[in-house]
């Protein structure tokens, strides 16, 4: 008797840890991808978005519309994600008028003076579409067209964007093949990898436009940023470097250690603080090389959210939403005040085609352009 009663427990016992193995198991979602459609552009291109999502319970959506990041949501101390990111609930928004949201930019991210500059002795004219410059690859840039997708299975899952840009587009030479491919990895990163070719001489410079909100509402002024950068780019009153890169020690854009990014926005004593309307600057970093290296990293303290950003760029820019003016709703009916969001841009520097004693953007037939950049989630208790 003493011992059929042992057998039964312990059959139960096994049951019973089956159970719970299987309940730990189920607390893992698998790893996928879907594709639905997000609608029609004003020219009748159907535009898709795809959802990828790791084991942990990430997600990320991504639209073919500009590569657009619609949402990325990552975890709190406590294991809720919830969306970071600013942007839209629709197509139509995106194309009605984005600060750029999510979007990829190039030709070129960031600005070039006057929308013009020249290489190997040819003077090239782009468009000027912001006081007078050249930004983020002029009216129809790379955030406004529609990119073919190729969604990639498995437990990283990802989704391949390339699109061919044509020779004299926006005023570029040379027809410019690109792809860029989204990899949502599991340590709840996000990783970029960019990659261009071309058949003319041209200048290159990609990027990814997201804006952040760690909280996840309000502004970002509490916001904790290091920055692993002891030099900056001035600039002139449109926002333009004057070439000189300035140290950072003893400046308002020391961000060496750990500092709100509210604490000295308002300093209306520093000149670029006016400039920029607050933060809307190039770090630059001492390794130029393209290794992949850590660059960023972001706390915001009511949540535990940490970002932290690595790249092969040599520069990053950080923008602190100074041109959002509560005109926009966003996503939920949310509307989007100065400073309820920021971005962390990895690039080359602004302006570098003429600016020679800056690190080259030029790309030649025969050279592959490749960049990568990581944004990686988790939590501090």
């Amino acid at each position: 008797m003493r011992t059929l009663t042992l057998t039964f427990l312990s059959s139960l016992l096994g049951v019973a840890l089956l159970n719970s193995c299987g309940s730990n198991q189920e607390n893992k979602q698998k790893a996928m991808i879907e594709k639905s459609a997000f609608g029609t552009t004003a020219d009748g291109q159907a535009a898709d978005l795809y959802t990828l999502r790791n084991a942990e319970g990430m997600e990320a959506r991504i639209t073919n519309f500009g590569g657009v990041i619609v949402s990325l949501t990552a975890p709190d101390r406590n294991g809720n994600y919830q969306d970071v990111t600013l942007g839209f609930d629709s197509l139509a928004s995106y194309e009605k008028g984005s600060p750029y949201f999510g979007s990829l930019i190039g030709r070129y991210g960031n600005r070039i003076a006057k929308g013009r500059f020249t290489l190997d002795g040819k003077q090239y004219t782009l468009a000027t579409n912001n006081m007078g410059n050249h930004l983020h690859g002029g009216i129809k840039g790379f955030d406004k067209v529609i990119w073919n997708a190729q969604p990639i299975e498995g437990e990283e899952p990802a989704l391949k964007l390339t699109y061919t840009s044509k020779d004299g587009e926006e005023g570029y030479p040379g027809n410019l093949a690109v792809e860029v491919t989204y990899t949502l990895q599991k340590d709840n990163s996000l990783k970029i990898d960019y990659k261009a070719t071309t058949d003319k001489p041209t200048v290159v410079n990609l990027t990814n436009h997201s804006y952040f909100n760690l909280a996840g509402k309000g502004d970002i002024l509490g916001h904790e940023l290091t920055l692993n950068a002891d030099r900056f780019l001035p600039v002139d009153q449109t926002l333009i470097p004057t070439g000189e890169l300035k140290p950072v020690a003893g400046t308002v854009f020391d961000f060496t250690k750990s500092t709100p990014m509210g604490a000295r926005i308002n300093d209306s004593t520093d000149t670029q603080i006016k400039y920029g309307l607050g933060y809307d600057h190039a770090w630059v970093f001492s390794d130029t090389s393209n290794t992949l290296k850590q660059v960023a990293t972001v706390y915001e303290p009511t949540t535990g959210r940490v970002m932290e950003v690595s790249t092969t760029e040599p520069a990053i820019q950080f923008y602190t939403g100074n041109f959002l003016d509560g005109t926009l709703t966003g996503k939920g009916g949310v509307t989007y005040a100065k400073r309820t969001g920021f971005c962390l841009e990895t690039e080359h520097y602004p302006d570098s085609p003429n600016l020679p004693k800056f690190p080259s953007t030029t790309l030649r037939p025969g050279e592959t352009y490749q960049s990568t950049t990581i944004y990686t989630f988790s939590a501090r208790k």
